[in-house]
């Protein structure tokens, strides 16, 4: 067969619609099976955009899908980052019956705007006639299809026993066009004797039709002209809008639909309380015509066949048909629609596709045949022998040959016949077009003659070549490298890095042509470098090149960027090379610094330095500096290296002053110095001790790390050696001149006595309270180290009741809360072989004395009273220091200081009063405070009078017994509902009485509501936010043995926002007093009145 290149029909499908507008693919119609999902798809292109486009859904023309999202409307938006494409996609979950209708799918972005429109169309799933394909099961033999009897089937009783939703099935399979009279003949048909109402004088009719755009009036009449309606779609409430018009008059109620579309194809409701009315509303498109017709085809084999057809409606539905079998969509067929044409494809066409295809709407059908004829391509090589053969479908078709559109002359190496033509010993010169032209038909069948040339890759090695097979690219530029092929058929073309086949698109990709391929990389990279293959092939053989590609780029940043010396005003700095120096060797270096902290760099060279250390001079002294270092090649210049460390540009110090010895030992001495005179910005960061043998020239380091201290001790020294010493200061600089000892020392411990240098406050008595803490530091000397040991009372000290830390120059005596019993003489001995040196301390520790004992009256006369006592037996571990003495009157029982300090175990009482009856207690002091308990005398003191004598009348007690009384009254009052309460009154009565409130004459009992208080006889009654029935007469009722009382008030509550008049009788008027009687437990008693108007 003749192999023809396809061309890509707009809006076919499944391949991907043309770009128009914003969107590059667009949903198409369905029909969709009642109860399974369907999804459509529609892509955005967004490269031109600065925005993200907004996309909407809708339905008809207004109803946007977007606020109706949920369990039978889903959306999905996806991006795409590498394409800049949106994808979004609607899924309607379980078709229904309902969603049938016009869509449309609308994007907007900024100024632009591109929309969609499609159409849904809903079956029921039992009238599926499956996947099954009949044309293939269709036998070839015979092309006449054998009429079938016509069966008498009755349409009306289909349509009685057929659902609603089927009814314009029926209609379009059966040939009915009138829907509107058929619904009418069928609803008087259906008519029964309606069921009487209540509410309804006249229900909805059983159906309503009306074509699509127009507009439809439902109407029912209620039996109360007052009665509310609701108007229910699909069981959904309607609300009144522009399309929705709702009208009542009088008892008429009326739902007025504008400008139907198929989505108001529904079932609707009027409901009235508990009584509807159903109807069901049917929207009928006008019958679809054909408006142009089909034609006959003639195609080639293997060509792609289209048969057109014309309908009178966009939204129309139209029905293939092949020989009596209706096509499905598959592999073989397709489907295509645009506006009001629409299209059967056949992608490649055979003989097999001989046949009469119709093509049926609601409203007609037209039928067309296709023919086929076919040539093939030859391909030979020279000398062999070339046969075109053409089948036709009609053995009657003759026809004539052309070559290159001149006509083939039969000879004696070119013959022609019925069954086809040939040619002996091909020729060269034989290449080119033959065609046959078939007499009668408007049409010509073409196919080539070629001859076989093996591929041949033709390299050009001049231009970037360096030598005959390497190409030299710089890093980010562009290779494109052209390699001529020839060949006949034209070879493929394979490019490969190793394994790796390189593609058609991307940065590194293969453009083709003829007798050219082309190898681009869009900005190189290091990862492009390589050997690259090419391989070309064709039926005639192979032949293959390699291309070494270089990617050269400049070098990478240099490494190791470090500070290796300061000096007052410059720096030495070192780094290393790059590890990659870009394919190309480093020419040099630049350098640049910079203050740290600050962003501005300085060029330190402007000419190309090779070495890679470099001594930056003109800094500034004490300041802080980063260096950074680029590298250069013969491509440029690399990224800048890491920055260094900071440094700061600085000389080293002076050497430091006045070194000395402090101290010598065994194999230690103890050397102490000042700072040096000059220091400088960098500071100090520690000193270095060296020290070495008399004589010798080698220094011994004896720290490893700097000190800050100013002292230090060296250890391990030779007993007996003159060592010599120095010390060095150490800064960011490096180190200073050293201060270097004059004389040389001696190691050797030097004999001291010991002495204890006893503090002044130690010298007498130390004094401490009870609980106070002790902290005795006493210095010694003594070489070498002395042995120090302490005593008290003349016994080895406990350490278990004293802590005690010695050290080389001191001890310390510690007692974290000093009792009793750490009182008495401590001794501190220092000794050094046979030399001692010994203090004695005193350590007293005090507290508050007992009282004192055997308090006693010694003598009573006139207004005095002599007193006498021991001291306490416990005097607090000191002096008593004296004693406070208080009287106190028998009847009053209040203590009174009479004297204090008083020294002498005894003392008068002066200025008591006659008749009182005296006693006294004494306290003891010392210098820690009072006693905390008094001696009290054994005896009173009692002050009698003189020339006096009382006559005593018999007491009699008065009977203070009484009834209740209320001395206070309850008071009327007005308080707001919400707000708490409280009413009071005061009641008098002996014995206590017991109280009793009550409300409206009704005891109130334990409600959590009132709290009832009693204080002294004034009675409150407290209410707990009252409400409106917590008003009325509220009475207080005092009883005892004696008798009884009570008060009564009227309490109003008046509501928030409004006043409330109580209830008042006037002239003319009757008061009722109702009371509303309740069981409620959890509530009080409430009272209501009710005001009445005579007539």
């Amino acid at each position: 067969s003749l192999n023809l290149p396809v061309e890509h029909v707009s809006g076919e499908e499944p391949q991907m619609s043309q770009i128009s507008g914003l969107l590059v693919e667009k949903p198409q119609s369905v029909t969709a099976v009642k109860g399974k999902n369907v999804t459509f798809v529609t892509k955005v292109d967004s490269s031109q955009m600065l925005r993200k486009p907004t996309m909407k859904w809708l339905k008809g023309k207004w109803m946007d899908l977007g606020s109706k999202a949920g369990k039978h409307l889903q959306f999905k938006e996806t991006y795409d980052r590498n394409t800049k494409i949106y994808t979004y996609e609607m899924t309607i979950v379980k078709v229904v019956d309902g969603d049938a209708g016009g869509y449309r799918c609308e994007v907007t972005s900024k100024d632009k705007c591109d929309s969609c429109t499609f159409d849904i169309s809903v079956e029921d799933a039992g009238e599926d006639a499956g996947e099954l394909d009949f044309s293939g099961l269709l036998k070839k033999r015979e092309r006449k299809q054998k009429e079938e009897p016509e069966i008498d089937v009755d349409v009306w009783e289909i349509l009685k026993n057929a659902k609603p939703c089927d009814f314009e099935k029926i209609a379009f399979e059966y040939g009915i066009t009138d829907l509107r009279g058929m619904l009418k003949r069928l609803k008087k048909m259906k008519k029964v004797e309606p069921k009487k109402s209540d509410a309804f004088l006249k229900k909805l009719d059983p159906a309503y039709s009306m074509e699509k755009g127009k507009k439809i009036q439902l109407s029912v009449e209620l039996a109360d002209p007052n009665a509310q309606v609701k108007w229910l779609r699909n069981g959904q409430e309607i609300k009144p809008s522009a399309k929705y018009i709702f009208e009542s008059v009088g008892g008429i109620r009326k739902l007025t639909i504008n400008k139907c579309t198929l989505a108001d194809d529904a079932e609707y409701e009027c409901v009235v309380g508990e009584e509807k009315s159903f109807t069901e509303v049917f929207v009928q498109e006008p019958p679809v015509t054909i408006t142009k017709m089909l034609d006959d085809v003639h195609v080639v084999v293997g060509e792609k066949v289209e048969f057109e057809v014309e309908v009178s409606d966009e939204g129309a539905n139209v029905k293939w048909m092949k020989d009596g079998v209706e096509l499905s969509r598959d592999g073989k067929y397709r489907f295509k629609k645009d506006g009001t044409k629409h299209w059967l494809i056949i992608n490649e066409a055979t003989t097999e596709d001989i046949g009469t295809y119709y093509v049926y709407t609601s409203g007609g059908e037209s039928k067309g045949d296709p023919s086929t004829i076919c040539i093939a391509d030859l391909t030979l090589k020279a000398a062999e022998q070339a046969v075109f053969k053409c089948e036709v479908s009609d053995e009657k078709v003759t026809g004539k040959w052309f070559k290159d559109g001149v006509e083939v002359i039969p000879s004696d190496r070119i013959k022609m016949t019925h069954i086809g033509r040939y040619s002996d010993d091909v020729k060269p010169e034989d290449a080119g077009d033959y065609s046959f032209v078939p007499d009668g038909y408007a049409l010509s069948i073409s196919a080539k003659l070629n001859f076989l040339e093996p591929p041949k890759i033709h390299l050009d090695t001049t231009g970037s070549f360096v030598n005959k097979n390497t190409i030299i690219v710089v890093a980010g530029n562009k290779l494109r490298f052209d390699v001529n092929i020839t060949g006949e058929p034209p070879p493929t073309v394979c490019w490969k890095k190793g394994d790796t086949v390189r593609a058609s698109e991307g940065r590194v990709r293969v453009e083709t042509r003829k007798n050219l391929s082309c190898f681009v990389i869009e900005g190189a990279e290091r990862a492009d470098e390589g050997l690259y293959h090419i391989t070309v092939t064709n039926p005639a053989g192979e032949d293959k090149a390699d291309v070494m590609v270089k990617i050269v780029d400049v070098p990478d940043p240099p490494e190791n960027v470090k500070c290796t010396g300061v000096g007052e005003d410059s720096a030495s700095v070192q780094w290393d090379p790059p590890k990659f120096d870009g394919g190309v060797p480093v020419k040099g270096y630049l350098m640049e610094r910079k203050k740290k902290g600050s962003s501005r760099w300085t060029k330190l060279n402007f000419d190309i330095y090779e070495s890679t250390t470099y001594e930056a001079k003109k800094m500034i002294e004490g300041v802080l500096y980063e260096m950074r270092v680029f590298a250069l090649n013969g491509i440029g210049m690399s990224q800048p290296s890491a920055s260094s460390n900071p440094f700061m540009p600085i000389a080293p110090t002076s050497e430091p002053t006045r070194l000395t010895v402090d101290d010598i030992t065994d194999g230690t001495c103890a050397l102490k110095w000042l700072p040096p005179e000059r220091i400088g910005a960098g500071g100090i960061d520690g000193y270095i001790i060296e020290y070495c043998v008399e004589g010798a020239s080698e220094w011994v380091q004896a720290n490893e790390t700097p000190i800050e201290k100013n002292s230090y001790r060296v250890r391990g020294l030779p007993v007996g050696e003159k060592m010599l010493f120095r010390v060095t200061a150490v800064n960011i600089a490096g180190r200073s001149p050293p201060a270097v000892m004059a004389q040389a020392v001696t190691i050797r411990e030097i004999v001291e006595r010991p002495k204890i240098r006893l503090p002044r406050q130690l010298r007498t008595k130390y004094i401490k309270r009870v609980g106070e803490k002790v902290n005795l530091v006493i210095p010694f000397q003594g070489k070498p180290r002395p042995v120090v040991t302490w005593h008290k009372d003349g016994a080895p000290l406990d350490t278990g009741l004293v802590n005690i830390r010695t050290s080389d120059v001191d001890t310390i005596l510690f007692i974290r809360q000093a009792a009793r019993e750490h009182s008495g003489q401590y001794t501190l001995s220092v000794q050094i072989e046979n030399m001692e040196d010994k203090v004695n301390l005193e350590i007293q520790i005090v507290d508050k004395p007992g009282p004192p004992i055997a308090v006693t009256v010694t003598d009573v006369w006139g207004f005095n009273a002599a007193l006498e006592w021991k001291p306490p037996k416990d005097n607090g571990n000191c002096e008593i220091t004296g004693y406070t003495i208080q009287k106190a009157d028998l009847k009053t029982k209040e203590w009174f200081t009479v004297l204090e300090h008083n020294r002498r175990p005894s003392c008068t009482v002066s200025d008591l009063v006659m008749g009182n009856e005296y006693t006294f207690r004494v306290s003891s002091e010392n210098i820690c405070g009072m006693s905390d308990d008094a001696g009290i005398s054994k005896n009173t003191a009692e002050i009698a009078k003189t020339g006096l004598q009382q006559n005593l009348q018999p007491y009699k007690e008065k009977d203070m017994c009484s009834s209740p009384k209320f001395i206070t009254p309850l008071v009327d009052r007005s308080v707001i509902a919400g707000y708490s309460a409280a009413i009071s009154c005061a009641v008098r009565g002996l014995p206590k009485p017991k109280i009793i409130w009550m409300k409206n004459k009704m005891i109130i009992g334990e409600d959590p509501k009132y709290l009832m208080q009693n204080n002294q006889g004034v009675l409150t009654l407290n209410i707990r936010k009252p409400s409106l029935f917590d008003g009325g007469k509220y009475t207080c009722k005092a009883i005892n043995d004696l008798g009884e009382d009570e008060v009564e008030c009227k309490l109003e509550v008046r509501g928030m926002g409004f006043s409330h008049t109580p209830f008042r009788q006037r002239s003319g008027e009757a008061l009722l007093d109702k009371r509303c009687d309740t069981t409620d437990t959890s509530e009080p008693e409430r009272e209501c009145y009710v005001s009445k108007t005579k007539p």
